[in-house]
């Protein structure tokens, strides 16, 4: 009888621990999941200045961004969705899926395939508004980041295109960068052989240069101390 006893509280004891473990297993992921949920995060919606283009994995602007905030000790998520040889059009049309539920913010790097093409102002200026717009019904702050049209566009084209970014920044009054390739455009060591695309040095200056602006951006997206 003391055998049988002795056996039953032991099953008792082993079933107690079974279910702690069990418990244990349950919570965990959801104290995970919430201090996931609780870290900001920005996504770029870029073309191939933002996606990397042909740059090793990781060596693309948002890898680069992500490596200089989180060294300053800033607890931020930056996604990046940019699509190489991507238009304003394009990147409205995959707007909704490129930034999904839960974003706090985004950087638009747009246009420059615009200008290549040689599409009307018009068109740029009007996707860039509707993204805008869009991301704001969605209540996520917005940085808008400028372009400037090839020289060899014509006067007339640079004069109108140029204009968009200020103005639609001035407008909706958005955080803005003015040119994205500051300090790297036409400099033949910063750049790809394409003479466009920036390389891993021309990376690394235009974070540099773009810090403090996303340091004043994503100030206000940062949970309380």
């Amino acid at each position: 009888m003391e055998t049988v006893k002795y056996c039953k509280v032991g099953v008792r004891q082993f079933v107690m621990g079974l279910l702690i473990a069990a418990f244990s297993l349950i919570a965990w992921p959801a104290t995970s999941s919430f201090a996931e949920e609780a870290r900001p995060s920005v996504v770029i919606v870029g073309d191939s200045l933002t996606a990397g283009y042909q740059l090793p994995p990781g060596e693309g602007f948002p890898d680069k961004l992500q490596q200089a905030v989180t060294a300053r000790g800033i607890g931020l998520d930056i996604i990046g969705a940019g699509v190489s040889g991507d238009t304003t059009s394009g990147g409205l049309a995959r707007l909704d899926w490129s930034v999904p539920e839960g974003t706090d913010g985004v950087i638009i790097e747009l246009g420059a395939n615009d200008a290549l093409r040689g599409l009307p102002p018009e068109t740029t200026r009007a996707n860039l508004e509707k993204m805008i717009a869009r991301l704001k019904e969605r209540g996520i702050a917005v940085m808008l980041v400028g372009m400037f049209a090839p020289p060899n566009m014509g006067a007339d084209y640079e004069a109108k295109f140029n204009k968009i970014y200020p103005q639609l920044a001035a407008k909706h009054e958005l955080p803005f960068y003015p040119f994205f390739l500051d300090g790297v455009a036409a400099e033949p060591a910063l750049n790809l052989e394409d003479g466009i695309h920036p390389n891993e040095a021309g990376i690394a200056v235009i974070v540099e240069r773009f810090l403090p602006a996303f340091e004043a951006f994503i100030e206000e997206l940062m949970p309380a101390p």
